[in-house]
């Protein structure tokens, strides 16, 4: 057990973290790290994503928590506290190399409420969303499933494709906000949305990020920049005295709610651009400018 890695390590949080941020730093380490999500490595992803939910399992659950906090990884030793004889998993489904248990309070389920945007009822959706098959001995009849490869813009605005499936076709509208991994259900078969990555654009949930240059003398005295946004380009007041790397959040310039009125926001990091050449007039006035401050 010595050669364990800290399981606050492991999450990126510490130990003075709530329920609520251990919760966030799980969803966003197990969305990273499915095997699905890196098939250039996926033995590593398969490990990787083991160790991250041993570590939820621990820190999510109080007594354990408590166990660990006190005992280290030799709390859960044969004989050690926090679960049946010793074993923190006590009561998990196995499927595979992945360990996975669910508790019906909504505190012990770190997907609560990720099924508004994604399309998952219960929690076994979302094992099937991850792994690509059922949970333990929950054993569904499953579908085919189809990949459908789709451009970033298409998946914010919504688009609707023809495709060949099974010698017929059929046209699948995908609505606006749709995102990677999303399942759209067929009588026969289901569609898994696959989401091209932008250019520009960088996604978290419903808010978007890019990065603008500014230029170095309108970050000192204020002005305007053109900025896109997925519909079309808008002009964004600077302030003066604008700092290298500042984000502006542009609200309701985002991604639209998959269900639900409203979108999310943009936000630009605002990168402070250094002239790399330079006029014997314009090393003058900085002089000027810095002689004067």
């Amino acid at each position: 057990m010595a050669s364990k890695r800290d399981y606050y390590e492991i999450l990126g949080v510490d130990k003075k973290a709530s329920e609520a941020d251990i919760k966030a730093a799980y969803r966003k380490m197990a969305l990273k790290w499915h095997p699905d999500r890196n098939a250039d490595n996926k033995k590593g992803a398969e490990e990787k994503f083991k160790e991250i939910n041993e570590a939820y399992q621990v820190l999510s659950d109080k007594q354990k928590k408590q166990s660990y906090d006190q005992f280290g990884h030799a709390a859960f030793e044969n004989g050690g506290g926090g679960g049946a004889a010793g074993n923190p998993f006590a009561g998990g489904f196995r499927t595979g190399p992945f360990q996975w248990s669910y508790q019906s309070s909504s505190d012990g389920n770190p997907f609560e409420g990720f099924g508004g945007d994604a399309g998952f009822g219960d929690p076994f959706d979302i094992f099937e969303q991850f792994f690509g098959g059922s949970a333990g001995g929950f054993n569904r009849q499953r579908k085919p499933r189809y990949s459908l490869r789709i451009e970033f813009m298409e998946a914010v605005k919504g688009v609707e494709k023809t495709v060949v499936i099974q010698g017929k076709e059929h046209k699948i509208k995908i609505p606006a906000g749709a995102s990677e991994g999303v399942r759209i259900q067929f009588d026969d078969f289901e569609v898994t949305i696959d989401v091209k990555p932008d250019a520009r654009f960088t996604r978290e949930g419903n808010d978007l990020f890019i990065e603008e240059d500014v230029p170095l003398v309108t970050a000192i005295i204020g002005g305007e920049i053109e900025v896109p946004t997925v519909n079309n380009p808008i002009k964004m007041k600077v302030k003066a005295g604008t700092q290298p790397n500042s984000l502006v959040r542009l609200r309701g310039e985002g991604v639209p709610h998959l269900r639900g009125h409203g979108k999310g926001d943009l936000y630009i990091r605002l990168k402070v651009k250094i002239p790399e050449r330079l006029t014997g007039r314009q090393r003058e006035l900085l002089r000027q400018f810095d002689q004067a401050s």
